[in-house]
């Protein structure tokens, strides 16, 4: 019923506008990057509703700035060869753990085993429960190929194929990883350490 007065309304403007002109779509030709403004005959309420559908052209976004100071800082305190695309958050928290000495059974910046660190850190950084032992914590993540880990994906380790695993940690950037040992406590150590190469076993993510 509205909209059936409305139109009734612009008919009657439109049929008294049509005694004075008409409006006709220009003949110059218009190049691809300039453009048009289409006009409409005027004829009917519609037609006025259908000319004031205009399409206005929306500002591209602009891409959020790189933060190379931060990328530049947290390179040179891990060691590592980061790419400027790395969770700030994840390399923030892990920084201020490192040092933490181990502690069988705790979890804490006073002391923390292998899977007690991990589970802090993807609870601080990413609000997610994974399971308290390393053995348990493999159930959690979709196994992965060594060739395809990333950061924050999660390394595990075994001494042999008939045991279970005994180690977890949390991989960084160009082969390193960042984890709490038994002699250490939470340091980054490399991929190609021969004891942690020798009893590499897989790699995992949390979905």
């Amino acid at each position: 019923m509205t909209r059936t007065i409305i139109l009734s309304v612009l008919a009657v403007v439109s049929l008294f506008l049509s005694f004075f002109y008409e409006v006709k779509a220009p003949e110059s030709q218009h190049t691809e990057d300039t453009p048009a403004l289409a006009l409409h005959t005027v004829h009917s309420g519609e037609d006025i509703a259908r000319a004031l559908e205009l399409e206005i052209p929306m500002p591209e976004e602009e891409a959020e700035p790189v933060d190379s100071t931060f990328y530049e800082r947290y390179s040179r305190k891990l060691g590592l060869k980061l790419d400027y695309k790395e969770d700030k958050d994840l390399l923030k928290t892990v920084t201020s753990w490192l040092g933490t000495p181990y502690s069988y059974g705790k979890e804490s910046k006073k002391g923390t085993d292998c899977s007690g660190f991990v589970t802090s850190i993807y609870r601080e950084v990413y609000g997610i429960d994974l399971s308290r032992s390393s053995r348990s914590m493999f159930d959690d993540v979709t196994r992965i190929k060594k060739a395809q880990v990333r950061t924050g994906d999660l390394v595990f380790f075994r001494r042999s194929p008939r045991q279970p695993i005994f180690h977890v940690g949390i991989y960084l950037k160009d082969g390193k990883f960042v984890h709490s040992a038994t002699s250490g406590g939470v340091m980054i150590s490399s991929l190609q350490e021969p004891y942690y190469r020798n009893y590499y076993y897989a790699a995992g993510r949390v979905n």
